[in-house]
């Protein structure tokens, strides 16, 4: 199964045709196999233009979405990037392509687990894991020049815009569990700058700078 005609259309009706400019990007999406990294039953689907479940209560974002968020980074090729939610490893291997070295973090143990052994697969070796709280970002590896954020956060935590680079830029969904802003934070002489992008809808963001995984949002 190769799918390569999917991906093709997928990136010229669901990416170039709504806006996504940055020829990487583009070129990118284009070649990693996003079926792989959706549970068998739902391969079929894989390049629909919709988010779709990967168990645990998680999903792989929509592909919109994770060209909108890649290309707001603005990586030219040679950043360390931090991603917190590998999911099942889709905008992890994007971000493999377009960036230098990558720093995942996920909370659920299980789909790190079978992310890794799906990125192996394919040959990233520019790839750590880990699992854990991904709210507390990964200090021992800090700066990063790009810090992407794909689950919905209640507010932009200071932690993580402590471990951003000076002229670095972090991709956040900020708001509620059911509605967020899509949000980018770029650092500039030791200022903050936000831009809002547009509304999106991602899972919670859970852990100790993010939701209270016991509790209910609304």
């Amino acid at each position: 199964m190769n799918c390569m005609n999917e991906r093709l259309n997928m990136v010229d009706v669901q990416l170039a045709h709504r806006g996504i400019k940055d020829k990487r990007v583009l070129d990118t999406m284009r070649k990693v196999p996003r079926h792989l990294f959706v549970p068998s039953e739902l391969a079929s689907v894989a390049y629909a233009d919709q988010p779709l479940s990967i168990g645990e209560s998680q999903t792989i974002s929509q592909p919109y979405m994770v060209a909108l968020m890649s290309e707001c980074l603005k990586l030219s090729g040679g950043e360390k990037i931090l991603e917190l939610g590998t999911g099942s490893g889709y905008q992890t291997a994007i971000l493999a392509e377009l960036g230098s070295s990558i720093y995942t973090i996920e909370r659920i143990n299980i789909l790190s687990i079978e992310a890794q052994r799906t990125l192996n697969h394919l040959g990233y070796e520019n790839i750590k894991f880990n699992i854990g709280d991904g709210t507390l970002g990964w200090s021992e590896n800090a700066p990063y020049d790009g810090i992407i954020v794909t689950a919905g956060a209640p507010k932009i935590s200071k932690v993580l815009i402590d471990q951003l680079s000076e002229g670095g830029r972090m991709v956040i969904p900020v708001g509620n569990s059911f509605s967020q802003e899509l949000v980018v934070i770029s650092k500039i002489n030791k200022k903050i700058k936000t831009e809002n992008i547009c509304g999106c809808m991602f899972v919670p963001l859970i852990g100790k700078y993010g939701w209270n995984k016991e509790k209910k949002y609304y």
